[in-house]
């Protein structure tokens, strides 16, 4: 189990925090419909992170066995735990050990930093990255909002550490804190901390503006752990007035298949309809904001505030709504699963079970839309799988009463979306929330 897998109860725990003292003061914080997107955004990056982690490491690793300055007589990194057993306090500290991980993660959070940067700079590589940045809300569970396929494109910033010898387990396990730390900056609950703490680490204020959608606030505050970065390349911006939280173009979707790929669409628009190989090339690799003039010239984001900028939030029935709840979680009881029995099931298995979470999470936003063919999915998916846990159970594939018992939920299922099928209400255009 990767150490961002073993966090998740942790996440989960503080979301509940969270929610508990935003009720509390009133802050409406959370929506339902956005926190399942953000939810269902993490779900899906979890499940590409399947394969795309296993190929990305292994080629880090290669480099770093084939092409690291170690092979020509450079000292290695001391990758052994910087803590010992003994002590005062029942554990001593290793000196050598410690000072070489901090090295390390202080190397992750500089190249995270310019990996981070890059990815509000260059076109494609927003396109991957614009799926952390387009819920209109700032809370935990955003945290949680990753993309799929931005780690296709980020892994090979980090192929330098393999250069100089970083071990893959020191690179992986210094990443992986790095981002489990950005957790518990994404909230509005946090105001501004003590100065000390402002001046050096990246804070939930620091990160309010990094995710803001006001023109003053945009391509600001990149930092992974460390704000230093910021303050050194002139990339830092205070937070004044509470941003407007957001992209330029609103996603205005609950869709997880589209919100990962809607920016890759509006590329692939802009290189079939520019006049010059020139202007192809600067709509993949230029500025995410520029447009040649045939296609109505650069984008200016325009001065933004609450009132102005009304959210995305189409009405659909409370039935709807408590019925595409429950789903969920059981989606999400499932998604733990695939996690757990990712490394030993066969890959064809695991691509059912894959595909399975991804149609789920698929339907669940449709429904969250008022989708007419939302519906027609959700109860052909459930009648599908009432059946199968028959048929598994006939073939002594799981045992009789865990087949039962899910024969019985998706029966059940089908007769609730069957109900809740008069419930649909017509996909409306933005509408303003409170």
């Amino acid at each position: 189990m990767s150490v961002i897998q073993a966090s998740i109860p942790l996440f989960f725990l503080l979301i509940g925090v969270e929610l508990l003292v935003a009720r509390a003061r009133g802050s409406g914080a959370y929506r339902l419909n956005d926190s399942v997107a953000d939810l269902s955004l993490g779900i899906l990056s979890q499940i590409a992170d399947i394969g795309i982690k296993l190929a990305t490491l292994g080629i880090y690793a290669w480099v770093a066995a084939h092409w690291s300055v170690q092979r020509f007589g450079a000292r290695e990194w001391i990758d052994r735990s910087p803590f010992t057993d003994g002590g005062a306090l029942g554990f001593g500290i290793d000196g050598a050990a410690l000072l070489s991980w901090m090295a390390v993660f202080v190397l992750v959070d500089f190249l995270y930093y310019w990996t981070h940067r890059l990815s509000h700079r260059v076109n494609i590589l927003w396109a991957g990255h614009v799926v952390h940045h387009s819920s209109e809300e700032y809370n935990l569970t955003v945290a949680l909002r990753q993309s799929a396929l931005h780690g296709l494109f980020t892994w090979v910033f980090y192929l330098p550490l393999a250069l100089v010898g970083v071990p893959p387990r020191m690179f992986v396990t210094a990443y992986a804190l790095n981002l489990i730390y950005q957790f518990w900056i994404h909230t509005r609950e946090i105001g501004k901390l003590p100065a000390p703490i402002e001046l050096v680490m990246n804070t939930p204020s620091h990160h309010r503006v990094h995710h803001g959608v006001n023109p003053k606030y945009q391509d600001r505050n990149y930092a992974g752990v460390l704000i230093v970065w910021d303050r050194l390349f002139g990339s830092f911006q205070p937070e004044e007035e509470e941003p407007v939280y957001g992209i330029t173009k609103p996603l205005a979707s609950w869709s997880p298949l589209w919100a990962n790929v809607h920016v890759f669409a509006d590329i692939a628009h802009g290189v079939r309809h520019a006049p010059r190989w020139s202007d192809r090339l600067r709509i993949v690799f230029g500025h995410p904001g520029w447009r040649p003039a045939a296609l109505g010239g650069p984008v200016v984001p325009p001065e933004v505030t609450a009132s102005t900028r009304p959210k995305f939030d189409p009405p659909v029935a409370p039935s709807v709504r408590r019925y595409a709840f429950v789903q969920f979680l059981v989606v999400l009881l499932a998604t733990v699963k695939v996690l757990e029995l990712a490394a030993t099931l066969p890959s064809h298995q695991t691509a059912a079970l894959a595909f399975y979470v991804v149609l789920s999470i698929t339907n669940i936003g449709g429904l969250l839309e008022g989708r007419g063919w939302a519906h027609t999915m959700e109860l052909a998916r459930q009648v599908t799988l009432a059946i199968t846990a028959i048929a598994l159970a006939v073939f002594d594939v799981i045992p009789d009463g865990i087949a039962t018992a899910a024969f019985l939920f998706f029966s059940a299922s089908v007769v609730w979306v069957v109900r809740i099928r008069g419930s649909a209400e017509p996909v409306s255009e933005r509408v303003t929330t409170a």
